[in-house]
């Protein structure tokens, strides 16, 4: 945490000209605005006001003015802007005039649900692996229907052409203070993934941003396109965005079974945030991305698996998330959900230790699935009791 005097100095003797102060909308899509130095001050002090009624999800027309409280803890220099000039960048607080918080603000609501699970003397990290698609572009820089590559899970160059891209990404990433854990190709034609160290909700929220975001900006760099959308090719593996959770209690109790219970009971509920997109249900159930509501050890075809890892790294892996989902929002009600479990002492039941992938009707006939369509999901949302208790009043309506 810097205080202003040493941002300032910071600005002062790193010859940043550009600060930008950013946020999301309601649907996760980053957005800022960006300020000379000599303002600094003021929007530490005051927070820097903005018009929000063409922002997504912030559109009152009657009660439109808004400020933005700069985040000192994430303060971060844009690694691809000139050096002599430097931009840095803080995510913010969104704030009424009157100094109270406003209740859309995605960041607000993660910062509520970490805060409820620390009274309940309950600690979570999370950690996002997630998928993208790289394309040709065309001359002018918009996309192509190209794969960079026809490379499938795990190849090396020269199959592997993103090879590259994903060092310069790793890079970028590592200059602006997040650590990448492992890259690697994955299965679909110019598909890769990187995945990041488990951090606090909030800071991993912020990371998934910020990745995408570098991921763009270093593609564009190489005449390519980034394609985070879930199913960007008929027929190939779809884009997800894996959500990995661990919890610990200040007492020492086990809670990572309750809280996948918790999770898995408020599974269809929560699926709209999770999976926002009409074309988020083209990925669901097909190749490797679930279908059904199951858990088990080790098992890539199940919703939830865990990991063989143990100690500090044990954790549950949830698989149906997509690069789509606003990750404060679908974070927040993840740590609510698990809380929930915790708090009613929930069991997830007996592990599905069969390959879902395979499996014929006489094995999966049981089996409670997820939501098929957005219309779907989206009148779970609306009418769950759950999710009306942790997300503001008129929050859904702006879908």
């Amino acid at each position: 945490m810097y205080t202003l005097q040493e941002i300032m100095t910071y600005v002062k003797e790193e010859n940043v000209q550009f600060i930008r102060l950013a946020c999301c909308d309601i649907h996760g899509r980053q957005k800022n605005i960006s300020i000379m130095p000599g303002e600094l001050e003021r929007a530490f002090t005051k927070g820097v006001s903005f018009d929000t009624w063409a922002i997504a999800g912030f559109d009152d027309e009657v009660k439109s003015d808004l400020f933005l409280h700069p985040d000192p803890s994430t303060l971060t220099v844009l690694p691809w802007r000139p050096a002599n000039g430097r931009v840095v960048r803080m995510f913010c607080d969104i704030c009424r005039p009157d100094g109270s918080r406003y209740e859309r603000d995605g960041r607000y609501l993660l910062q509520q649900a970490v805060a409820a699970a620390g009274q309940m003397g309950v600690s979570c990290s999370f950690g996002a692996e997630v998928e993208f698609y790289l394309f040709r572009a065309d001359e002018q820089g918009n996309p192509t229907p190209t794969p960079f590559d026809a490379a499938g899970y795990m190849d090396i160059a020269p199959e592997d052409k993103g090879e590259n891209v994903r060092r310069e990404i790793c890079f970028t990433l590592l200059e602006m203070g997040i650590q990448p854990e492992s890259s690697h190709h994955e299965k679909g034609p110019g598909q890769n993934e990187v995945d990041f160290r488990c951090s606090d909700p909030l800071t991993a929220a912020d990371q998934v941003v910020t990745f995408q975001s570098v991921v763009k900006t270093v593609a564009t760099r190489n005449g390519l396109y980034a394609d985070f959308s879930p199913k960007p090719i008929k027929g190939q593996t779809g884009n997800g965005m894996h959500v990995n959770m661990s919890v610990r209690s200040a007492d020492g109790r086990d809670c990572l079974r309750p809280f996948m219970a918790g999770v898995l009971n408020h599974i269809r509920e929560l699926t709209f945030f999770l999976n926002p997109s009409e074309e988020s249900y083209r990925r669901l159930g097909e190749k490797a991305a679930p279908q059904y509501i199951t858990w088990s050890p080790e098992n890539h075809s199940q919703l939830v698996r865990i990991p063989a890892e143990r100690g500090e790294r044990a954790r549950m892996e949830l698989r149906s998330p997509d690069p789509t989902a606003n990750p404060y929002v679908a974070f927040a009600l993840l740590l609510h959900a698990g809380l929930d479990g915790i708090r009613r002492g929930l069991d997830p039941g007996e592990p599905s230790n069969v390959n879902l992938f395979l499996a014929d009707d006489s094995v999966t006939a049981g089996f409670e699935k997820l939501p098929a369509t957005r219309a779907q999901a989206l009148a779970l949302a609306r009418q769950s009791a759950f999710v009306a208790a942790h997300l503001p009043a008129g929050y859904l309506a702006q879908f």
